[in-house]
């Protein structure tokens, strides 16, 4: 069978993710190995499935890497898809066997859905961050005070150790900021979040102070977009678009939801996110304006 336009021919092997990827871009790396060994072979997800006791449903699920991995599995589709390499067999299993192995965000799954903890697997190794928010300053640039107060608006009820818990977790997502390699993170706020006195004003002033500090990091972009703008482009609300330094991963849009997210990755909702932050990034404060924005909101609190 010839090779799709784009594969490899079937005798090259598949390049395999760099190391230190984490466990969910390491799925996502390995399942789209997988998917393009079986589209080489033109096996169905039905037979593929047949061959490891599952359903195709199952297969869509490993090659869009959202489940871990069986290495008895992963020996056996090996198998149907014709890869006798026993260098190439032992990479994608040891890639299976890495991929399973638990992220440093484990200690807290007691307190995290599914659905997030794939979030922070992608958050942990995107290159680029982009996000849009209208209600909440991003995660990733809150105080603790501030993180404990929009914690408190969903998890009343929870024993105060448990909150902790969760501030912890958020502190912990932050450390990638001024750490190794940390990603760009460019945040498009909107001024109605800043003017929401979460936790209070001087809640709002200490969370105001710390922007104003992180925009001192390289990495780290802040744009406010004005009351005064009116209607803007993104009218459905926060998202987040990461981007990956491995160019065989796409970008993805995360959209949270109240108690479920989408990850969107195809090429046509990408593009159209991509033109809606990008119209953002224009119709926002410029990050030397937002600066002056954030000042004076402070002072009017």
């Amino acid at each position: 069978m010839t090779p799709s336009v784009g594969q490899p021919p079937a005798d090259e092997p598949l390049p395999l993710a760099p190391a230190g990827g984490g466990p969910t871009v390491l799925r996502i790396t390995l399942g789209g190995q997988l998917r393009q060994l079986r589209q080489r072979q033109g096996i169905s997800r039905e037979a593929a499935g047949d061959a490891i006791r599952a359903s195709h449903a199952k297969i869509s699920r490993l090659e869009r890497g959202q489940v871990g991995f069986k290495e008895r599995d992963i020996r056996d589709l090996l198998t149907l898809y014709q890869v006798t390499d026993p260098d190439q067999r032992g990479a994608l299993v040891a890639l299976a066997r890495q991929a399973n192995e638990p992220g440093w965000w484990h200690k807290y799954n007691d307190l995290l859905p599914s659905w997030f903890e794939t979030y922070l697997g992608l958050e942990q190794a995107a290159r680029v961050i982009r996000n849009y928010e209208n209600q909440f300053i991003p995660g990733l640039l809150q105080t603790a005070d501030y993180a404990r107060a929009v914690t408190l608006l969903g998890h009343a009820n929870e024993p105060a150790s448990e909150v902790e818990r969760r501030i912890d977790l958020r502190m912990h997502r932050q450390q990638m900021l001024t750490g190794d390699n940390p990603p760009t993170l460019w945040a498009i706020i909107d001024e109605a979040a800043l003017r929401r006195a979460i936790g209070g004003s001087d809640v709002m002033r200490a969370q105001i102070d710390h922007l104003i500090a992180a925009t001192e990091l390289p990495n780290v972009t802040v744009q406010v977009l004005p009351n005064s703008v009116g209607g803007h482009a993104a009218a459905g609300g926060p998202f987040s678009l990461l981007r990956f330094p491995d160019t065989d991963l796409p970008d993805i849009v995360y959209l949270e939801q109240l108690t479920s997210a989408l990850y969107l990755d195809k090429r046509q909702d990408i593009e159209q996110y991509l033109k809606v932050i990008d119209v953002l990034s224009v119709q926002a404060a410029t990050p030397e304006k937002s600066i002056d924005l954030l000042t004076t909101l402070r002072a009017e609190l």
